[in-house]
């Protein structure tokens, strides 16, 4: 599909037997694409319909047309995808569940401040893991926000720069080898285009104001102790952030959750776990 802005975006649907099921949607972390949500969507119950998109600039979708300069890239327009991908791919009477891993639940939540109508009975059930509500500005070290606008402007990808050591540090205790593989691959299939346009989206983003419109469905928020880019303080005042949103605190897991522990994931959208 395209947008507005002429991005192309990439999305990958399973289709039931009934086309008014409901439909799961999984939106990615940052330089991470579609297939990071993998383990968790064949976990789903084969009676939904289950969507997954590469988000603009990552996988096979592409940047859209006015996007030359770090600066042009934000969360709000990341919401903007997703109600492209909704209103693309999920028939209008479909009830929906959102799920969003990092960036991808900065995504659900700026579709949730864009659009409160959702959230009056078509949305059911949010899940947000390793995640943040706001709280990025400033992280990171003196002179990161500088490379990251170099990096923006560099066509090639990441490749060989990702390695399976810094990997690890995105995963808690103990992480099986083959998941750390799989994420890798993914990450250095990443443009560094993508990888420094997004960090300042990211550092600068604040979804607070979606809060009371997430409130009106049942939102579960996770986040683990090891995760040392959304950290546990990151997580805990999201949750306290949105009413009577659910606050799971995963010891011993890392940033990496539809990786690490991706049947809990899987109960968390459908309401049986």
């Amino acid at each position: 599909m395209t947008t507005a802005d002429g991005a192309r975006l990439a999305a990958y649907v399973r289709e039931p037997a009934d086309p008014e099921a409901t439909t799961v949607v999984l939106s990615h972390g940052w330089t991470l694409a579609h297939q990071s949500w993998d383990l968790v969507a064949e976990r789903l119950p084969g009676d939904l319909r289950v969507v997954t998109y590469d988000q603009r600039g990552h996988g096979h979708s592409t940047f859209g047309r006015g996007s030359k300069r770090p600066k042009d890239e934000s969360v709000r327009r990341l919401g903007s995808d997703l109600d492209a991908v909704i209103d693309q791919c999920v028939p209008a009477g479909s009830p929906l569940i959102l799920g969003g891993h990092s960036m991808g639940g900065m995504s659900v939540m700026a579709y949730a401040g864009a659009h409160p109508g959702a959230f009056d009975g078509r949305v059911q059930r949010v899940l947000l893991t390793s995640t943040a509500i706001s709280g990025l500005t400033g992280a990171g070290v003196r002179g990161e926000a500088v490379a990251m606008q170099l990096l923006a402007r560099t066509p090639w990808r990441m490749g060989r720069l990702v390695t399976l050591k810094g990997q690890r540090t995105l995963y808690g205790k103990d992480p099986d080898p083959a998941l750390l593989e799989s994420s890798r691959a993914l990450t250095a299939r990443t443009s560094m285009r993508a990888f420094g346009a997004f960090h300042g989206a990211l550092m600068q983003h604040d979804e607070t104001a979606a809060a009371a419109t997430l409130a009106k469905v049942p939102v579960t928020v996770v986040v683990g102790t090891r995760d040392r880019l959304t950290s546990k303080r990151l997580g805990t005042a999201l949750a306290s952030e949105i009413p009577g949103a659910r606050l799971e605190v995963l010891d011993g897991i890392g940033h990496m959750t539809p990786y690490e522990v991706p049947d809990l994931l899987a109960g968390l959208l459908v309401g049986t776990a």
